[in-house]
């Protein structure tokens, strides 16, 4: 059975950082591309970042480029992200999510996702 541990979410000040951090197991991670998602207070989840299965590609939805980074530590069972310069707006629950891949696609329907964690809070203030 897989199951994904995400960790690191917290309160913190607008412009500050906090690195969110995936623990995966069960299976053999490098066949997983995998993913991050993010839901607000009222909202529906959205994508926020992909990542595929060597780290050969990373995908970021618009309101976060330039700010987040996917990386993936295939050694570690782990994938994580940097966010910095943070905002009110990225206020949400953070989910990693994961799916069996063989190839390097990437994935930013949340529907393609097999795996999920239980998320993470992360709180901006202003």
């Amino acid at each position: 059975q897989v199951q994904l541990v995400e960790s690191g979410g917290g309160l913190v000040q607008a412009g500050e950082s906090l690195r969110l951090s995936c623990a995966v197991s069960g299976r053999t991670f490098s066949n997983y591309a995998m993913g991050w998602f993010r839901q607000a207070p009222g909202k529906e989840r959205e994508f926020v970042a992909a990542i595929s299965l060597r780290a050969g590609r990373t995908y970021y939805t618009d309101s976060v480029k330039g700010r987040f980074t996917i990386s993936r530590d295939n050694a570690k069972n782990s994938v994580y992200l940097q966010m910095n310069s943070l905002k009110p707006e990225d206020t949400a629950v953070y989910y990693c999510a994961g799916r069996t891949s063989y190839s390097g696609v990437i994935y930013h329907d949340l529907k393609k996702y097999d795996y999920w964690g239980q998320g993470t809070q992360v709180t901006v203030s202003s």
